[in-house]
């Protein structure tokens, strides 16, 4: 399968030339005046150029957000944002083809990806125009002598700066903006230097839609400069976070200044465990795609599959069968199934731990192997199966983030939640079987924020997921995620 174009495809106008940031409501250059290219991970070959941001262009994106948040944002109703929003949700829906196509060229996900994702993205923008409402205000009976009316409200907290990973920010976007102009809120996002362009996309979309004003900004560039100068900014009031683990280490440092809120959603090496009598049918598909899904980049993979000894090598040939059946190459193809790595570094990283499994013992079933000829010049890798893997090889302790599956037998339950929790992460987990006493005792016993049973990856915003342990605290979705865009404050007033 080619890497190369679809015949007919026209790339959007968007992905071309010297890219900005948004600050206050204007494209302006970056202070530095310099550039970070923009590749498409398909081809290797570069599209456009992203504005390299540094500490004094987010210096400026959050006093602007400061301004507008202080300014007649605070005069907006719930009503007015619930319009806001709505409108907001049909100029998306409206340019939701285009948001694919750059998604898709920009870190690489098959359009089968990120245009599946048009209703969902519609749902987290119904749910938040939902959610205007949630800076309630209640008078509770009190406790003191004479005559007291007390008062609880809660309030936006401020402004809100956001870091979006590479991995899908055109899903991840909305986890701050959502929930921002839900309450009143002002958002400065920190898009990933590996994916950008969705972002600045939908930012203009935004701006269609009436967003004010410095309401939303953004600023693109290195974490270790830009992100790291939101993190530290003492004019931030919330930082949301997902990514690595050693970048929460940094960012948690930083927020001291001001002691921000946090969200953090980190890494994850999440237990995928398959019982015996579980349908193979549908646990194999299901747990492979719980690891090939955007081609392993997503932080609740399933990379560590448990397997009942007695259906193991059943199992394995059953995944191998099926990860050789998936369709490889460029993701603007739309039988596409699996992309490439959004970067060479990423893929170097990714074959540096294949490597490293072969020579702990692990047995490669599968894969394993960078793709050339048709896909030459592109970051693609075979999705990799490794079978007789034991929980203490470094594949089956270290996030990959990669599409690299580690098969690891089990004897009976007490040996499969022992190995599925012997890990410093609590991401999510999985559970395939066809006993409900089973499925409910592994979901309970499973120390993880999202547990699927008989499924996997499924995400529904207002039910929400989160995490435990190393893989972070916070909500995202659901009343909580709202809620954590407001602080509550209690009013005593003497009636005497």
């Amino acid at each position: 399968m080619s890497t190369a174009a679809p015949a007919g495809f026209t790339r959007p106008s968007f992905v071309s030339g010297q890219k900005k940031l948004l600050i206050g409501g204007r494209w302006v250059e970056a202070l530095s005046g310099q550039g970070i290219d923009a590749i498409d991970p398909a081809t290797g070959q570069v599209m456009c150029a992203i504005a390299r941001g540094e500490a004094a262009d987010v210096d400026a994106a959050v006093r602007a957000a400061r301004r507008a948040f202080e300014g007649d944002w605070r005069r907006w109703t719930p009503h007015d944002r619930r319009k806001l929003l709505l409108r907001a949700h049909d100029v998306i829906m409206d340019n939701f083809e285009e948001l694919a196509l750059i998604e898709t060229l920009d870190m690489g996900a098959p359009l089968l990806r990120t245009r599946g994702l048009k209703e969902w993205t519609s749902q987290v923008l119904q749910f938040y125009a939902g959610q205007t409402g949630a800076a309630v205000s209640e008078a509770p009976p009190n406790n003191l002598p004479g005559h007291f009316l007390t008062l609880k409200q809660k309030a936006p907290v401020g402004v809100v700066g956001g870091i979006v990973p590479w991995n899908g920010p055109a899903i991840g976007q909305w986890w701050i903006f959502g929930p921002a102009l839900a309450v009143g809120c002002t958002a400065v996002v920190k898009p990933a230097e590996d994916a950008s362009l969705s972002i600045l996309r939908t930012a203009e979309l935004l701006q269609e839609a009436g967003v004010p004003d410095g309401v939303i900004n953004v600023v693109t560039g290195y974490g270790a400069e830009a992100g790291q100068a939101l993190a530290e900014h003492e004019g931030v009031d919330r930082i949301s976070f997902t990514g690595s683990v050693g970048t929460a280490r940094n960012i948690v440092h930083a927020s001291a200044g001001n002691l921000k809120r946090l969200q953090l959603e980190l890494g994850g090496k999440s237990p995928d465990i398959v019982f015996a009598d579980a349908d193979l049918d549908k646990a194999v598909p299901g747990a492979a795609m719980g690891v090939f899904t955007n081609t392993g980049q997503v932080c609740v993979a399933g990379t560590r599959i448990f397997v009942q000894r007695a259906i193991k090598d059943e199992f394995v040939e059953r995944m191998r069968a099926f990860a050789s059946g998936l369709r490889i190459g460029n993701g603007l193809d739309p039988q596409t199934q699996i992309g490439p790595m959004v970067s060479q570094r990423q893929l170097d990283r990714v074959l540096d731990y294949v490597g490293i499994g072969g020579r702990e013992g692990a047995r490669l079933a599968v894969g394993g192997n960078r793709l050339g000829g048709a896909h030459a010049g592109g970051f693609f890798i075979e999705p990799t199966v490794f079978a007789e893997v034991t929980n203490e090889m470094t594949i089956a302790r270290e996030e990959i983030f990669g599409p690299v599956a580690s098969v690891i037998a089990f004897d009976d339950m007490e040996d499969a939640l022992r190995l599925a929790n012997d890990t410093p992460y609590g991401l999510a987990g999985g559970v395939w079987t066809r006993d409900l006493s089973t499925a409910h005792k592994v979901a309970q016993g499973i120390e993880a924020g999202t547990i699927w049973v008989n499924c996997y990856g499924v995400l529904d915003p207002s039910i929400g997921f989160g995490g435990t342990k190393m893989s972070g605290f916070g909500w995202k979705g659901a009343r909580e995620h709202v809620e954590g865009f407001l602080y509550q404050k209690a009013i005593y007033m003497n009636l005497d």
